[in-house]
């Protein structure tokens, strides 16, 4: 069957985790490089969608063909091991330890970035045809994106903190919910329905994915757009990677670890009534007569 029950799909979510931590730096950092190019791509294209169409659903329902590429070709997000990793700690697989956890944030996080910034600066070559011309539709749109989701939270002050952590604790529940549906199949298409569904939430919804930003700020700093790295850095980066850690890992890993893994106690059951009653009803049934000639 194509579907993983829950149960061993708690153990395959701390195996991957495993298999995550003991990986080579080499294989780590191409890998997230990879992802956060493809991902970076797809979000260049969602824009592009979405300021043609003027319609932003259009965008969002598309962009999760990025993902969706991403992940069946093996390559690692920052939000998803986020929620795998740190399982394989929880559940004391030998040699696994906090530092190699952080080692494998890190490389991913090194990763993904390197990845997410080539595919900014090739895409604001692009829009402004090397930086010879003003930047297209596009690219304005995506400068006017980093203003507002940066110099946007700042006017808010704390409130706007809070949003923005708020938003990327939604983020990741979304974003690894479809990591963790695709590992409930064993077939491309049921993985691909799973994975589908929940980043198109996410990404309809505004909510802050680290990964993404790390193309969306960059490439608006390129065009134009009117706020500083330090802006991006305090007023999204930093507090959106702290609130995906907490929403992939609390909302997703430790909820189907908890439940699945190392499930509670089973209660003790009353005996029930229902085989007795029924027992007794066949006794008192008249026997079958056989036919006789």
């Amino acid at each position: 069957m194509s579907y993983v029950k829950p149960g061993d799909l708690a153990v395959k979510m701390i195996d991957a985790g495993e298999a995550k931590v003991f990986m080579a730096a080499r294989d780590t950092l191409i890998r997230a490089y990879m992802a956060g190019a493809i991902l970076s791509l797809a979000a260049a294209f969602a824009v592009t969608v979405t300021v043609k169409t003027g319609e932003p659903v259009v965008g969002a329902i598309l962009f999760p063909v990025g993902f969706c590429m991403l992940y069946l070709l093996g390559f690692d997000l920052l939000t998803g091991v986020f929620t795998l990793v740190p399982l394989a700690l929880i559940d004391r697989r030998p040699g696994v330890r906090f530092r190699s956890v952080l080692r494998n944030w890190s490389l991913v996080f090194v990763g993904n970035f390197a990845g997410a910034l080539t595919v900014a600066l090739m895409m604001a070559v692009t829009f402004t045809f090397a930086f010879t011309g003003e930047p297209n539709d596009v690219g304005q749109a995506i400068g006017n994106i980093g203003e507002g989701r940066t110099v946007g939270y700042a006017e808010h002050g704390a409130a706007g903190m809070l949003t923005l952590f708020i938003r990327g604790v939604l983020c990741n529940w979304m974003v690894s919910t479809g990591v963790v549906g695709a590992m409930m199949s064993t077939s491309v298409s049921g993985k691909v329905i799973a994975m589908w569904m929940p980043i198109l939430v996410f990404f309809y919804m505004g909510f802050e994915h680290s990964v993404v930003n790390m193309y969306l700020f960059p490439s608006g700093l390129m065009l134009g757009g009117d706020f500083s790295i330090m802006d991006y850095l305090v007023w999204n980066e930093i507090p959106t990677v702290i609130g995906n850690l907490v929403g992939g890992l609390t909302f997703v890993g430790l909820t189907v670890y908890a439940t699945h893994a190392r499930t509670g106690t089973t209660r003790n059951r009353p005996a029930s009534s229902a085989p007795a009653a029924a027992s007794k009803r066949v006794a008192t049934q008249p026997e079958a007569r056989v036919p006789t000639r």
